[in-house]
């Protein structure tokens, strides 16, 4: 688990771990459903991306990271393999933590790490198309992500955001989300954690099921990814 700091209730976890509603029900069985339904239905699509990886870069297909889920908890995620191995992560680092101090970091309108030398042609394919996340299905169905819900994030960058921030781990972490479907690379790392505090504090299923149907379309209309 991270090390969030402050008392766990300040950031609303109180009831909220422990609180099993009709929503929260229905909502994991939308998840088991969707995601089961999603992996058998795109199976054959993503050994053909696996075999695609391997066949044109050195390393697995797949690609296995801690990112920072519900209550804090770290788990592990999965997506496909988009960068070369080896590369390190100093590039991002900067990046967020020139956002978090409020500092302007676009360029022409987009926030996200234009001409990443660490990513492979076949992985900026997956991430203009968000197929690289496609094995984040696995995830939802272990049930340490959600369909919808806050971006997870890596453990160092949930240690660097402002405490007043917290209450986004008091849900799953999601495949998409508000962020997703407002305009993500458009958006700097201040304007997602607001976002993801807005989702948290107006949640509800039917809002949820909005977001997945505007997902799809969102993604047609944006084709870049951070």
């Amino acid at each position: 688990m991270v090390t969030l700091g402050g008392d766990a209730r300040d950031a609303g976890f109180s009831g909220t771990l422990l609180a099993m509603s009709w929503e929260s029900v229905a909502r994991r069985g939308i998840d088991l459903v969707v995601a089961a339904i999603g992996l058998l239905a795109l199976l054959v699509p993503m050994i053909v991306i696996g075999l695609l990886i391997r066949a044109t870069s050195t390393g697995p297909a797949l690609f296995q990271q801690q990112r920072v889920g519900f209550g804090g908890r770290t788990f592990t995620m999965f997506k496909f393999r988009t960068m070369r191995t080896g590369t390190g992560d100093e590039m991002l680092r900067e990046l967020i933590a020139a956002e978090l101090r409020g500092e302007d970091t676009s360029s022409n309108g987009s926030f996200k790490l234009d001409d990443d030398p660490r990513v492979t042609k076949v992985g900026n394919f997956l991430r203009k198309t968000s197929l690289d996340e496609l094995p984040q299905l696995i995830n939802v169905m272990v049930g340490n992500m959600s369909l919808v819900g806050p971006r997870p994030c890596l453990v160092w960058e949930a240690r660097m955001f402002p405490a007043e921030f917290r209450p986004r781990f008091s849900v799953r972490p999601g495949l998409t989300g508000l962020w997703q479907v407002s305009g993500r690379s458009t958006m700097g790392t201040l304007e997602m954690l607001h976002l993801d505090l807005t989702y948290v504090r107006t949640r509800h299923l039917i809002g949820d099921l909005s977001i997945l149907a505007r997902t799809i379309p969102s993604m047609l209309r944006d084709h870049s990814a951070r």
